[in-house]
């Protein structure tokens, strides 16, 4: 689409606050449009809440979808004979995932725009990454689940990629050595997501069969998993401790994001909080849909302006969040700060018989 362009042209960051209110508020009701006249769920779904389509909606009367009608629906914007790539959400059969249907705009788009997050925080240069999984074989080019898809985004990061595990999820730490005598004079990154670290690196890995000093220069990014853990009763800080402690490692950055909306991802600042980048924006919903206020609790909505191929522009997530007051933080860009405390169990989000 030509206004993507405009959009993705935007700085991963606000330095004004009234004027990305101003053109997030013009893109999210041009891609409704967009959505209206191309899906015909999501077109059935509008009329029947009798959302009438103007170009100066809120940002807070966009309609969203509840995420788990990913689940049941194939909600898509393009011809099918367009489809480049499509993603599952994380599982063991595809039967009950959540289906995302790309075509190479959109996916292109969600890559330039998670560059330019990264590369705000991190910086512009390419660094060996260190995965903690297993190396995919036989690899679709077109189907992706969501760990897969998460490797493959930040693997452009990355200048040469060595997986921890073998075959049999078991560390390699023939190439875990090699790996960390090449790089451990410089930085490098080590991702995978947050349940993997803990069982595979935190867990798993032998302090006498590695020399964990090597370990100091790395830069950790991690997310997703955090239910397993809460089971397990550790938070965010005793995560962190246990990777100074066991690992040396110090720079770790948590992210949020959704496979429904791959590419607008939220990165955990050092004061705790999430921040929106200018292609997304958060609003807090309580029980009955209704906007929550600075401080309170409920439901996190997320918008994005990159789902084009898909409605995911506006989704309501299962998940709890809070928006706190930004003069609490004084990390990266300006506006709105966020935390996430978990996924709400049986969660049952209304508006599902609308479509």
């Amino acid at each position: 689409m030509k206004f993507q362009k405009n959009i993705i042209s935007k700085n991963a960051f606000s330095e004004n606050v009234l004027e990305k209110k101003i053109f997030f508020k013009k893109y999210i009701n041009i891609i409704t449009s967009h959505h209206y006249k191309n899906s015909f769920y999501y077109k059935n779904y509008l009329n029947n809440i009798g959302y009438k389509i103007n170009q100066n909606n809120d940002i807070k009367d966009i309609p969203f979808i509840p995420v788990r009608l990913f689940k049941e629906l194939d909600l898509i914007s393009i011809n099918k004979n367009s489809i480049f790539k499509t993603l599952f959400s994380s599982g063991t059969t595809k039967n009950g995932l959540s289906k995302i249907y790309l075509d190479k705009t959109n996916a292109l788009n969600q890559i330039k725009v998670l560059k330019k997050i990264f590369e705000e925080l991190i910086g512009n240069t390419r660094y060996p990454m260190l995965v903690i999984d297993k190396k995919i074989k036989n690899q679709s080019r077109h189907n992706f689940n969501a760990s897969v898809a998460a490797v493959n985004g930040f693997s452009i990061f990355a200048k040469n990629i060595s997986y921890l595990l073998d075959d049999n999820e078991n560390i390699d730490y023939k190439i875990l050595k090699n790996f960390l005598a090449r790089n451990a004079n410089q930085k490098f990154l080590i991702f995978g997501f947050t349940y993997n670290v803990y069982i595979n690196l935190l867990k798993k890995l032998d302090p006498n069969k590695v020399d964990v000093k090597l370990f100091k220069k790395s830069i950790l990014i991690h997310g997703g998993g955090w239910k397993k853990l809460d089971n397990l009763k550790v938070n965010t800080r005793t995560f962190n401790l246990m990777l100074k402690k066991k690992l040396n490692i110090s720079l770790v950055r948590n992210y949020y994001g959704l496979i429904e909306q791959i590419g607008s991802i939220f990165f955990e600042c050092k004061c705790g909080y999430f921040i929106p980048s200018n292609f997304s924006e958060i609003i807090i919903r309580d029980e009955n849909l209704n906007e929550c206020k600075e401080g309170e609790k409920g439901f996190i909505q997320l918008l994005s302006l990159l789902p084009t191929s898909y409605p995911g522009h506006s989704i309501l997530t299962e998940d709890i969040g809070e928006i706190v007051n930004e003069s609490t933080c004084k990390c990266f860009g300006i506006g709105k700060r966020f935390k996430v405390y978990g996924r709400l169990k049986n969660a049952e989000i209304r508006g599902c018989s609308n479509i």
